[in-house]
């Protein structure tokens, strides 16, 4: 009951924006065409396109639910195209918390007076957001810093609005026809998810420390200290750094910043963050990418903000790296193969059905200049219709999908005639040599080789066992399901067969052999004894092995 005031309020801003016609099947949901003929619509909605009557809505729910959306709008493999492009426009900014309320919410997480820990403390915040939001201060040793602190009762508020999420989704669940495909209690969870990590603000230190050391001394991007001794769970201090939004071309020109050269930087970044360390910023709108001005000739980017980072599974990894390569080859059985080979798509699917599919997709593509071709449109574009052939595919997939949009959108805002394709293929094909190639394999097997080294007493023991039990026909198999238990059954009896007329013919060679050269033993009748039970145990082998059938 709790939650009803809440959900009356969303089900009328659904209603006031007319979103039930963005719902599938809306008829099912009573309810809002029962308030459809109660609340009335906002002036001028009608002529809006739904993307956009989303957008508003959710901005009128609050902080919580524009973060919602931003989250939703990674979720590609979900939403019709146009809905995710004006989720993407989505501003997390809200209203300023006090700055005094700030300054106790930061002597609670540091557990002593802000005065004892900074020299100077500006209780006018910088930035301000759903979650938390940022001021200035001073150490005593001198640097300036910024210092992140949550939202006060933001944890109540996140688990108020993600439990009446929870219960949309179960709604949902039982009664949208394609639950199935949706799985919105997935999605819930992974919301959820994103927002709690979002919440534990030493995570985000973690993470922007992780990428500090990747990029250390980089002449591409720099991404500010994290000041350790003044951080925890509720508080993050960082260096602070000054920089030109990467959107504002003006600032960019009068500062004299090369954007062609930043541009194809920016291209370099991704393919190096995803495929060299395999740890990249998920969140890589323009909100987030400033320019160090002090850098015309060699311009450099300033990460910020490094609350949803990525990282990918190593085998997903290698299945993407080879799909990026194969696409930049043209090659769509190669592309067809992966999907398969990756376990992306279910068994059953055709190869030459999925290449197909993939090359009615590309071709139109590549009759342009590829400098006009997006690399991000090509991909989305396979995994809609890959979709088509039941893919499945990890949230960090899609995640990395979303920033490659970013990427690529902020490319060529940058630079409109950047050509992505010829910038991007010799990053990555360096990157995979250097992670694949023969000294990424030697240092490889040095690292390992200790490992192997104390296993080794125990190979010769397992070896003997493993053997001993195919010979027996003793393997086991760890089976859940009645149709692989009958699998492995047959299975089990192969192997005894296989064992069975192995000895058979094994026997039968031998008793041909003593028959013809065994001269000194006895031969009663002129048949070697020797020979004689050598056959009887071929045969008996051969009459084990039907009875085994």
């Amino acid at each position: 009951m709790r939650l009803l005031p809440r959900l009356v309020r969303i089900l009328a801003v659904t209603v006031c924006y007319r979103l039930d016609d963005v719902i599938d099947d809306a008829r099912r949901v009573r309810v809002l065409r029962w308030m459809r003929r109660l609340v009335p619509a906002k002036a001028g909605v009608g002529e809006l396109p739904r993307g956009r009557r989303l957008v508003l809505a959710l901005t009128e729910l609050g902080p919580i639910f524009v973060k919602f959306g931003q989250i939703l709008s990674t979720r590609r493999d979900l939403l019709p195209a146009d809905i995710a492009d004006e989720l993407t426009q989505l501003q997390d900014r809200v209203a300023p918390f006090p700055g005094a309320r700030a300054r106790a919410a930061i002597e609670a997480a540091l557990a002593a007076p802000i005065d004892t820990r900074y020299a100077a403390f500006e209780e006018e915040p910088l930035a301000s957001a759903s979650i938390a939001q940022v001021h200035a201060a001073r150490l005593p040793d001198g640097r300036e810093v910024v210092v992140k602190v949550l939202r006060p009762d933001i944890r109540m508020r996140i688990a108020r609005d993600v439990d009446l999420l929870r219960a949309l989704g179960e709604l949902a669940a039982r009664t949208h026809p394609n639950a199935d495909k949706i799985r919105p209690l997935d999605v819930v969870a992974e919301i959820e998810s994103t927002l709690f990590n979002e919440l534990d603000l030493q995570r985000e230190g973690a993470n922007a420390s992780l990428l500090r050391r990747n990029f250390l001394g980089s002449a591409d991007l720099y991404v500010p200290e994290v000041v350790w001794s003044h951080t925890n769970a509720g508080v993050l201090t960082l260096e602070r750094v000054h920089g030109i939004p990467v959107d504002d071309l003006a600032a960019l020109d009068a500062a004299g910043i090369d954007r062609v050269k930043l541009a194809e930087k920016g291209v370099r970044l991704f393919y190096t963050q995803v495929f060299r360390d395999n740890f990249f910023h998920a969140d890589a709108h323009a909100g987030n990418i400033w320019v160090d001005p002090t850098r015309r000739d060699d311009p450099r980017f300033i990460a910020l903000d490094f609350g949803i980072m990525g990282s990918l599974p190593e085998q997903d990894l290698y299945w993407l790296a080879e799909n990026f390569l194969a696409l930049f080859g043209r090659d769509y059985r190669r592309i067809a193969e992966l999907h398969l080979r990756a376990g992306w798509m279910p068994g059953h699917v055709r190869g030459d059905e999925l290449e197909a599919a993939v090359r009615a997709v590309c071709e139109p593509y590549f009759t342009r200049p590829l400098s006009e071709i997006s690399l991000a449109e090509v991909v989305v574009k396979l995994f809609q219709t890959a979709r088509r052939y039941e893919l499945t595919l990890q949230p960090q997939l899609i995640l990395l999908q979303k920033t490659l949009l970013n990427i690529e959108g902020v490319g060529r805002l940058l630079h409109p005639q950047i050509d992505i394709w010829a910038v991007a293929r010799p990053v990555l094909e360096r990157i995979w040599w250097q992670r694949r190639g023969p000294k990424a394999v030697l240092k490889s097997l040095r690292r390992r080789l200790p490992e192997w080294l104390a296993l080794a007493p125990e190979f010769p023991q397992r070896v003997y066992d493993f053997l001993d039990q195919q010979t027996r026909g003793e393997s086991r198999f760890h089976i859940r399901s009645a149709e692989l238990e009958q699998l492995a059954t047959r299975s089990r009896i192969g192997q005894r067969i296989a064992v069975l007329l192995t000895f058979a013919a094994s026997s039968a060679l031998g008793a041909v052999a003593l028959q013809l050269f065994d001269t000194q033993g006895a031969r009663p009748g002129g048949v070697s004894v020797w020979a004689l039970g050598a056959a009887l145990a071929a045969a008996a082998a051969f009459v084990g092995a039907w009875r085994a059938r």
